[in-house]
């Protein structure tokens, strides 16, 4: 993808040698009068193709009307597809090829903008394929250590009172490709994908484990899925009583089958194998269930030799997805626009940091609104190129002020054997040529 320049007028003094300062930067406006009296528009500073112009003559502009105002548009459907022309914005498919229903899917972080993934693009982690259920048949059973193990159907409990919530859901070996010794060289969404975030509707959990009644010995919940590796994972009652919630519906639809139909658990903010999908059973224990999935995967080995087991939370966290790997700036140097996600499972983002000189300096990024609690937030920072070597990183801080790491402090910290929980600041080298890469600082 080429990303050609927009016209601009006089740029004040940069900030980073290549962040622009934002206050000038509004103030001289690059818009308007400095491409009004052009004979041609300029195009869009992310379009794909530079050399294409559009005319503005207003003596040919009325008599040159485009196909589609000359013919009858399409005819009604019943569920709305995405143009043709968007095909290329799709999830991109690792799997087994000894067993297809085994592997991952990456949401294209890279091709999309605002927060809220479509449900069709959200990824996908599955352990033995996509179960086809009837939601007439499938039964959720609270049972263990309750007072009154209670069955609920669907029907039933889409008669409950519900609540919606936006919050990201991010696999534990998201970003894994950074453990290695080399950079890969694949898109922004392809290597850190592993995360959609979206409008998650259902039933506070809550409200069925008070009505089960839960004992005073129950500290743990093993909650199963009806998938054909019948997945399982041990989860805290106390995050059960908090926030979680029995989704039922995904942006305002019913939620997909890949994402979990007929009902999933959302656990805002934890990593997400515990966010169980087509969730079938909550047995409540004294004690966790030790299950593969939570002792031989997902589990980290430290440099003193001890693992680290159970941790929940995704820490802060951050990418700039524009410009990115597989894009390209045009030859002649200009005002692009940074702009990228971040989040935390601790909380909000309080500040996003950008630098264009490997983190020797920082700026701040503008955070869109409206900031909420474990979900993602949108940054952008306008920047001058001016052709010149760049490597550009954002830095995520959120508000209990963890800060995200570089990926030297990382690897100090967890050693060189890791595969999961993967945080580390992301960095694109940009060449003289306009070219982008991935490096390690």
């Amino acid at each position: 993808m080429t990303l050609p320049t927009t016209a601009t007028t006089d740029l004040a003094t940069t900030l980073n040698k290549q962040v622009i300062d934002r206050r000038r930067f509004l103030q001289h406006a690059i818009l308007g009068s400095a491409v009004a009296s052009s004979a041609t528009l300029s195009l869009p500073i992310w379009a794909e193709e530079p050399e294409k112009q559009i005319t503005n003559d207003p003596d040919t502009f009325p008599k040159n009307l485009p196909e589609a105002m000359r013919t009858a548009g399409a005819e009604f459907t019943n569920y709305g597809q995405p143009s043709p022309h968007e095909q290329h914005v799709i999830r991109w498919v690792s799997a087994n090829s000894a067993a297809l229903g085994t592997g991952v899917s990456w949401t294209p972080l890279h091709e999309l903008q605002g927060t809220i993934t479509p449900n069709g693009l959200h990824y996908e982690r599955h352990h033995n394929g996509v179960p086809k259920i009837d939601p007439a048949n499938h039964i959720l059973l609270i049972d263990g250590l309750v007072k009154q193990p209670l069955k609920f159907s669907v029907k039933h409990l889409l008669r409950y009172p519900m609540i919606s919530r936006t919050c990201f859901i991010e696999c534990g070996g998201n970003s894994n490709s950074g453990w290695r010794n080399n950079p890969i060289q694949t898109k922004a969404g392809y290597a850190h994908g592993l995360i959609s975030n979206c409008e998650w509707t259902g039933i506070p959990l809550k409200l069925l484990l008070q009505e089960a009644g839960v004992k005073s010995a129950a500290k743990w919940v093993i909650a199963e899925g009806a998938d054909g590796s019948a997945l399982n994972m041990s989860i805290p009652v106390e995050k059960l009583m908090d926030d979680a919630i029995l989704a039922l519906y995904q942006n305002g639809e019913r939620i997909r089958p890949e994402n979990g139909y007929p009902m999933r658990l959302v656990l805002p903010g934890w990593e997400g194998i515990t966010n169980i999908k087509w969730l079938r059973q909550l047995k409540l224990t004294d004690a966790p269930t030790m299950s593969r999935d939570e002792t031989s995967q997902y589990t980290e080995l430290m440099p003193d030799g001890k693992a680290r087991q159970f941790t929940f939370e995704m820490d802060a966290k951050s990418l700039i997805t524009s410009p990115s790997l597989g894009m390209t700036l045009p030859d002649n140097p200009g005002v692009y626009q940074i702009t990228g996600l971040a989040w935390s499972g601790r909380g909000k983002i309080t500040k996003v940091e950008v630098s264009a000189d490997g983190g020797k300096t920082w700026i701040d990024a503008t955070l869109q609104g409206p900031i909420l609690d474990k979900a993602f937030t949108r940054f952008s920072l306008p920047w001058h190129w001016k052709g010149d070597y760049a490597i550009l990183q954002s830095r995520a801080t959120d508000e209990t002020g963890y800060v995200q790491p570089t990926r030297a402090a990382l690897v100090e910290s967890r050693g060189k054997h890791g595969f999961f929980h993967y945080n580390a600041i992301v960095s694109w080298e940009i060449t003289e040529e306009g070219d982008i890469n991935h490096v390690y600082e």
